[in-house]
């Protein structure tokens, strides 16, 4: 990391803002589950960095702290989580990053799996091109830089997989829209379950970073068209690839 630079835990911290969102309905306790695991395992909060505290999270998905409480000791069950004792304690993020696989593992529907992909095209194409249309803030601006070169200075596959998360996610809260930051995660979520079972192939790598590149130039100027054509050929390209290699 360069001096200066943030961490993945500071860089995270503004999308998990907008990521966490109010629950609706009358299934609280597992729309609580799938938000905050949605978010661990995208690396919004990473390894061994804590969640909010216990009042800040039932505000901010506005349940109850029982509702809170279980959802944690399911977050718990399933080793995601630890709650530490102590000086220096809380609830921290214990999930480990999967890494891509060696080789193809087919899994689930393929077809509801090359749905996802064509929704993403739609929704990360829309995000990109509107936040080109935004008077970016300094720090927006920055926070999209950071994840840009958090992703590209990855070395490790497993944590280059939750940096390509968060640069998407960034790119989607540069919208202004909730809406399409909702559709993006969503995006995001099926497409990170399909991207760990293939290998991360170094000429796709290469290829990747560079329309990332492109696409933080196209929308730090505000060219809303080229923002949208770079995402979206970015979109295509993923898509090609998992076709070739799910089966």
């Amino acid at each position: 990391m360069s001096e200066g630079s943030l961490s993945a835990a500071q860089q995270a911290a503004p999308l998990t803002d907008v990521v966490l969102r109010p629950v609706r309905g009358h299934h609280a306790f597992e729309a609580c589950v799938e938000q905050l695991a949605t978010a661990i395992r995208l690396g919004l909060y990473p390894p061994g960095s804590p969640l909010p505290a216990e009042r800040e999270l039932a505000e901010r998905l506005q349940v109850s702290r029982s509702t809170l409480r279980e959802a944690m000791t399911a977050l718990r069950a399933t080793n995601m989580i630890e709650t530490r004792r102590g000086r220096g304690g809380g609830t921290i993020v214990t999930y480990s990053p999967v890494s891509p696989a060696k080789g193809a593992v087919p899994h689930g529907d393929r077809e509801d799996a090359l749905d996802a992909l064509v929704f993403r095209r739609v929704v990360e194409g829309g995000a990109a091109a509107a936040a080109a249309r935004r008077t970016l803030t300094d720090e927006e601006r920055a926070l999209l830089t950071d994840a840009h070169d958090a992703v590209a200075g990855a070395t490790d596959p497993a944590v280059h997989r939750q940096a390509d998360s968060r640069f998407h996610l960034a790119v989607a809260t540069l919208s202004g829209s909730p809406r399409l930051v909702d559709a993006v995660t969503s995006a995001q979520s099926a497409l990170h379950e399909m991207l760990i079972q293939i290998p991360l192939l170094e000429v796709n790598r290469e290829h990747s970073d560079r329309q990332h590149r492109t696409l933080l130039r196209a929308v730090l100027r505000g060219d809303a068209n080229q923002a949208r054509r770079v995402m979206e050929q970015h979109c295509d390209d993923t898509a090609a690839l998992l076709r070739g290699l799910l089966h």
